[in-house]
């Protein structure tokens, strides 16, 4: 589908060429375009972006805790041969908080009637930490909607190995997506990994961050959602191939937790990153964009 007969509303937002943290255009990769807009789905109004729209089979973006779809240019500037699709969790950005607090099956629900909204049948989906238990709720509940699935520094729920209390304690409030000096002084400790190395990504999330934060109630939902929910009974009914990929480093989500997922999903190989915090997936952005789409490939 292309922008001419795209369901989303671009409103104010409209076009522009992605750039990645910096804003500097990489030498050796094509210029993409970003549609960013709304959709509804529903009752549910959805602010989304689309990335080289047309290419290749579809990957579905799902961002972590507070976090808007803004938040994977920096990888997706490297992801050159197929559509991105990245949207904000309702609560989150440019998309209304619920009414009440949701179960993880109900944004699900969500996300499977935006694949269809969009005109796709199916789409490969990567979920990102918070984001990666609702690609695997996604996976169980519509597996029909889901090709092949990509786990990133993600968790099985509340059956599971809980990460450092520094982190999970700075995780309780959404308060470093008000204040970019907060979020720098709390990164290395929540973040782990080589975040340190990264100023200038860390400067575009802060900028990112609180452009568009999740509303409180918003927050306070997806925090809700997943202290009532685990997928560790049911994960070895996943049909379709699955990456796990997850840091030695993560402070927020331990290695032990992707190795347990990866065991009990039947079609699942784990990829470890050596010295790779909650945020590997964009301080090594361009080495996880090939293993992803070598993945989706093969």
């Amino acid at each position: 589908m292309t922008g001419g007969d795209s369901p989303i509303d671009v409103g104010a937002e409209g076009q522009q060429t992605l750039r990645p943290a910096g804003g500097t255009l990489l030498e050796d990769r094509p210029a993409l375009l970003k549609r960013s807009g709304v959709l509804n789905v529903g009752r549910q109004r959805v602010r989304m972006s689309l990335v080289n729209e047309g290419a290749g089979r579809p990957l579905l973006l799902i961002n972590g805790i507070g976090a808007t779809g803004d938040l994977f240019d920096d990888f997706r500037v490297h992801i050159t041969d197929r559509e991105t699709i990245a949207f904000d969790v309702p609560g989150v950005g440019g998309s209304p908080a619920p009414t009440w607090p949701w179960r993880i099956r109900w944004y699900a629900r969500v996300v499977a009637e935006m694949i269809n909204e969009l005109g796709h049948s199916s789409v490969d989906v990567l979920g990102l930490s918070w984001g990666g238990a609702l690609a695997q709720e996604l996976a169980r509940r519509h597996p029909d909607r889901v090709r092949r699935l990509v786990l990133v520094a993600t968790t099985p729920g509340v059956i599971s190995l809980p990460g450092r209390p520094s982190a999970l304690a700075v995780l309780m409030t959404p308060w470093r997506y008000y204040s970019p000096a907060y979020l720098q002084a709390v990164a290395p400790t929540l973040y782990g990994g080589q975040v340190r190395d990264h100023p200038e990504m860390m400067n575009r999330h802060s900028q990112v961050r609180s452009t568009r934060p999740p509303s409180v109630s918003g927050y306070v939902c997806q925090l809700s959602a997943l202290r009532r929910w685990t997928s560790l009974p049911w994960l070895r009914t996943l049909p379709m191939r699955t990456l796990v990929l997850a840091g030695d480093d993560d402070p927020i989500i331990p290695l032990r937790n992707a190795k347990m997922m990866a065991s009990r999903i039947p079609q699942a190989r784990l990829y470890v990153v050596k010295g790779g915090g909650h945020l590997f997936l964009f301080t090594q952005a361009a080495a996880m964009a090939d293993r992803v789409t070598d993945f989706l490939d093969a």
